[in-house]
C-alpha cells in the first residue's frame, strides 16, 4: 500500500555526446524506481542539450528501496535499437 509520492522533475541535459552520426540525436529519459518506470518524452533532434521539463511521480511506501536509476537513452525511431547515452543513480532518497 503505497503510503506517499515521489515527485521528480525532470528539467535538462548538458553536453551530452552525440550518438548520432549524420543527424543530432533524439533523446529521452527512463527514470525507475523500484519496480515503477517512467518514460519522458523524446526530445527530438535536440541533440547534446535537450529539455523536457516534465513530472512524473512514483508510489513509494516504508518498505521501498530507497534509490532511483536514471538512463539516457538516444531513440532511433523504426530504424535499430535505441543507444544508451549515459545512466545515473541517487542512494538513500530521504523524506
Amino acid at each position: 500500500m503505497p503510503e506517499g509520492t515521489l515527485e521528480v522533475l525532470l528539467v535538462s541535459a548538458k553536453g551530452l555526446e552525440d550518438a548520432d552520426i549524420l543527424c543530432k540525436m533524439d533523446p529521452y529519459v527512463v527514470i525507475s524506481y523500484r519496480t515503477q518506470e517512467k518514460k519522458s518524452t523524446v526530445a527530438s533532434g535536440k541533440g547534446s542539450n535537450p529539455e523536457w521539463n516534465e513530472t512524473f511521480l512514483f508510489d513509494v511506501s516504508s518498505d521501498d528501496a530507497t534509490d532511483i536509476k536514471v538512463k539516457i537513452m538516444d531513440s532511433d525511431g523504426a530504424i535499430g535499437v535505441d543507444d544508451l547515452v549515459g545512466h545515473g543513480r541517487q542512494v538513500n532518497l530521504r523524506a
